[in-house]
């Protein structure tokens, strides 16, 4: 007995191998989508200097910092469109503007950088960022930087504790 030919498009295996090439280029695709366009993501927003491997930056701030002991609040009030910082400990000087940088995570030209005046309990800007992502705060003088404060604002908080990156070392 004489069996019929079938043409090899009715074969299953021969659909799982079309079914499989193809989910990986669309897998690929997709992933190199998912990339970017080939910019580089750097969240850490200090100017940072490479060598061979190394890398480094200027922690004079942060240290200048932990040394005056500085500690600060940073808020958003969403009913009212604004974002306060509040000083806790340390040496302010009240009368002085200040700088808040609120960096995304991974997209640099979602960053703010917010100029705060001077109220009667520290400091405020208008302005309502958006909480569907984290933040990294920065907090520095508007003109030089002689001090540096850091904290980091997690998705849907509306507050956070800024203070130095580097501990005085004292209890």
């Amino acid at each position: 007995m004489e069996r019929e030919s079938s043409s090899p498009w009715r074969q299953p295996i021969v659909w799982l191998m079309v079914v499989l090439v193809g989910a990986v280029v669309v897998g690929s695709v997709w992933m190199l989508k998912v990339a970017g366009n080939g910019d580089a993501i750097d969240a850490v927003p200090d100017e940072v200097q490479r060598t061979g491997q190394t890398q480094q930056t200027d922690l004079g701030p942060d240290a200048r910092a932990a040394e005056r002991k500085l500690g600060a609040i940073v808020r958003i009030d969403e009913e009212h469109g604004f974002v306060e910082v509040l000083p806790v400990s340390g040496d302010f000087d009240h009368a002085a503007a200040l700088t808040l940088r609120l960096h995304h995570p991974t997209r640099a030209e979602q960053d703010l950088s917010l100029a705060l005046a001077a109220t009667d309990t520290g400091w405020r800007a208008d302005a309502k960022p958006a909480g569907d992502h984290d933040w990294l705060i920065q907090l520095q003088p508007a003109t030089g930087d002689a001090w540096r404060l850091r904290g980091r604002m997690p998705k849907g908080q509306l507050a956070a504790q800024l203070r130095p990156s580097l501990d005085d070392g004292q209890p």
